[in-house]
């Protein structure tokens, strides 16, 4: 039997194409997150006597290292120290992968509704059509159809193939689309993996954020001698906090949404399964 090996060549270059490029985005999305903590949340605007401190930003004012005190949210988050950018950075980047990630999973489940286009196909198999069921993966233009019109031009082929036994071309056609498959899934999960890094890392670095305010809290609390500098230490604890929330925040989302594309990717396994399977059964019985 022929194999299209250039064609397949091709759908391996088109899948590792897919999707962002981590290498390239995150560092991006991390000089966006440090600037939205010093322009931002840094904002003069966000602090009491915004006009003491000029513009731009408070980190580069003219009373940088003096108390300053937030009137806002935004100011509030300011004060959680150097671990807010990474934790704004791991929010952002949970954002735009979970944006690429549903754009692609969307794709990836093709045109119409799957559970109507998998009870067409079986039907059609069931009949012995499997030039009309062809035509129906080309309508679908989904990963499910991928693999399901390989599996079909390998049936079809198998069937016009004298060279072989029974066995031989059940044992080539099960190939065929565990092949077509394994090309299918590293577009599906592509990235997935950081989302489920960032579902853990976001709160070890918020508890890092934690642990620093609260050094601070406890040093403003001996250093005062018999007299603890209550704004110090109260600075210490809000700055802890504000690490715990952001990144127990960004963990949830991540842990979420990562779970909801897991999904995602296994029911369209499952569809593959269940087709491959009427595949398998329907070529047992024609020939």
């Amino acid at each position: 039997m022929e194999m299209n090996v250039s064609k397949n060549d091709e759908q391996v270059v088109a899948r590792k194409a897919g999707g962002l490029n981590p290498a390239v985005i995150i560092p991006i999305l991390f000089a966006i997150g440090v600037c939205i903590y010093l322009f931002v949340l840094g904002s003069p605007g966000n602090f009491k006597d915004a006009d003491k401190l000029g513009s731009g930003s408070v980190a580069f004012s003219s009373i940088e290292g003096k108390d300053i005190h937030p009137e806002s949210f935004l100011g509030i988050i300011y004060k959680g120290g150097v671990i807010v950018p990474i934790l704004i950075t791991f929010m952002i980047t949970v954002i735009v992968f979970s944006f690429e990630r549903y754009f692609v999973l969307g794709k990836a489940a093709g045109k119409g509704n799957l559970d109507n286009f998998v009870v067409q196909v079986r039907s059609l198999l069931n009949q012995n059509k499997i030039d009309e069921a062809i035509e129906e993966c080309d309508r679908q233009q989904g990963s499910v159809g991928n693999v399901v019109k390989e599996g079909l031009t390998t049936y079809k082929a198998l069937s016009h193939d004298n060279t072989l036994n029974k066995e031989q071309k059940m044992v080539a056609l099960n190939k065929a689309i565990e092949e077509a498959t394994t090309l299918e899934m590293p577009m599906l999960e592509k990235n997935m993996m950081i989302l489920s890094t960032l579902g853990t890392v976001a709160t070890l670095i918020a508890l890092l954020g934690t642990v620093i305010g609260m050094i601070k809290a406890f040093f403003a609390l001996g250093s005062g001698g018999g007299t603890p500098d209550a704004a110090a230490l109260s600075t210490g604890i809000s700055e802890a906090l504000i690490n715990t929330a952001l990144g127990i925040g960004t963990s949830a989302i991540a842990i979420i949404l990562y779970n909801f594309f897991t999904s995602k990717i296994d029911g369209l396994t499952y569809k593959i399964d269940e087709i491959s399977m009427s595949i398998q059964q329907s070529f047992a019985e024609f020939n």
